[in-house]
């Protein structure tokens, strides 16, 4: 199916060295490619290792050494020894060598090593990046704030997998920008975000949750008291926040509220009573009860989306009833048990979310897309599959 794989590109990728036509070509062919999506996640966890790596400190001996050697004379008048004695130091003073040179590589390089940088648009108005004001373009650093007012908008270049747009009255921050992850905070404000890296590459912090990225395009937005509504438009984000998830599609959206992390999701198109209700359900204990009633009253086929979230939310006989309101709108999927997905066993709890999905499109996708999404589900299993085992 793949004339041509780009295996050859996939450490010039990781690197951002590829111009943004490049990417998003390169980026459009892992999603398809399992043979080159396997080594890209070879080279990212390759690259994941190196970062790793202590560095240690040369020991204060090898500089008294060559500090003798050098005293002496040369290394040719050095006194005869054995050959083990007499590579030491002279290895010494090679890998002292190599390592000032090194060092001038990196002092003259510096600015680009030490403080990597986004590019930054002007849309409208006056954008800030710290108290600097952008007239045209800028580049935002690693910890500094792009700020806009009432009257501003900018555009930020995610290295070259992407473009984040910031309406009025926003606020975010660059925190990391390395070939396994680009992350941006949202302190307060809205951002559009549109991105065609594999997924889990770029991220926003919120003050209630994590967004991560799957290969999209959504809104954010976050009150000044720290909550956020998230709208997704394309592809896929993930909701995270410890041990609590949720997986939003297009045309769905979920709210999150500091101190709880992520809602449950829902449609935009869903029933405005199943909305006010869910949203009682996860942010007002007092009210839990009673809003479960009405959802699960509300709830259409499509509405399988909330419900299969519910099911890990709700406990004891709410779960029950979850189980039985679900299974009446959408039959189980081959191997799934009452027993299985009550007690949460996580493949069934897969198995059954794979069968669902054809369910929450406005339109079918298509081979092509469901391939797609099939990519994400099963690498987003391997990754926290991976992530358990630390």
């Amino acid at each position: 199916m793949f004339s041509q794989h780009v295996s050859k590109d996939l450490s010039a990728y990781c690197h951002g060295e590829l111009g943004p036509a490049e990417t998003q070509h390169l980026a459009e062919h892992l999603l398809a490619c399992a043979r080159c999506r396997t080594e890209f996640e070879a080279v990212k966890l390759g690259i994941k290792f190196a970062e790793r790596l202590p560095h240690p400190p040369a020991p204060a001996s090898l500089w008294t050494e060559i500090e003798r050697l050098s005293q002496s004379g040369s290394l040719t008048a050095i006194p005869a020894r054995s050959a083990l004695n007499l590579r030491r130091p002279i290895l010494a003073a090679l890998a002292a060598a190599v390592l000032m040179a090194l060092g001038i590589g990196i002092f003259l390089g510096w600015q680009n090593l030490s403080r990597p940088s986004w590019e930054v648009a002007r849309l409208a108005g006056l954008p800030r990046i710290g108290s600097s004001v952008i007239k045209n373009k800028g580049r935002l650093s690693i910890g500094e704030w792009l700020e806009t007012d009432a009257s501003s908008r900018a555009e930020i270049a995610v290295g070259a997998i992407g473009q984040v747009q910031l309406d009025p009255n926003t606020r975010v921050r660059l925190l990391e920008t390395k070939p396994t992850e680009h992350r941006l905070e949202l302190a307060h404000g809205k951002l559009s975000a549109r991105i065609w890296a594999p997924p889990r590459l770029f991220f926003v912090d919120t003050p209630s949750a994590v967004a991560a990225d799957l290969g999209c395009a959504y809104t954010l937005e976050v009150d000044r008291e720290g909550a956020s509504l998230l709208r997704v438009t394309s592809g896929w984000v993930s909701l995270q926040l410890k041990d609590r998830e949720s997986m939003v599609p297009a045309g769905a959206a979920c709210k999150t509220q500091p101190g709880v992390g992520p809602g449950t999701p829902f449609f935009e198109d869903s029933s405005e009573l199943l909305r006010k209700s869910l949203d009682q359900f996860d942010f007002e204990p007092a009210a839990r009860a009673a809003a479960l009633d009405i959802v699960l009253n509300e709830a259409r086929q499509r509405d399988s989306l909330t419900l299969w979230h519910l099911l890990s939310r709700a406990e004891g006989k709410e779960r029950v009833r979850v189980y039985e309101r679900l299974v009446s709108l959408a039959p189980q999927a081959a191997g799934v048990t009452r027993e299985g997905v009550l007690r949460l066993d996580a493949r069934m709890l897969q198995a059954w979310r794979e069968s669902l999905e054809s369910t929450w499109y406005t339109h079918p996708p298509g081979a092509f897309g469901k391939k797609i999404k099939k990519i994400w589900s099963t690498g987003l299993d391997k990754l926290k599959s991976m992530e358990d085992k630390k």
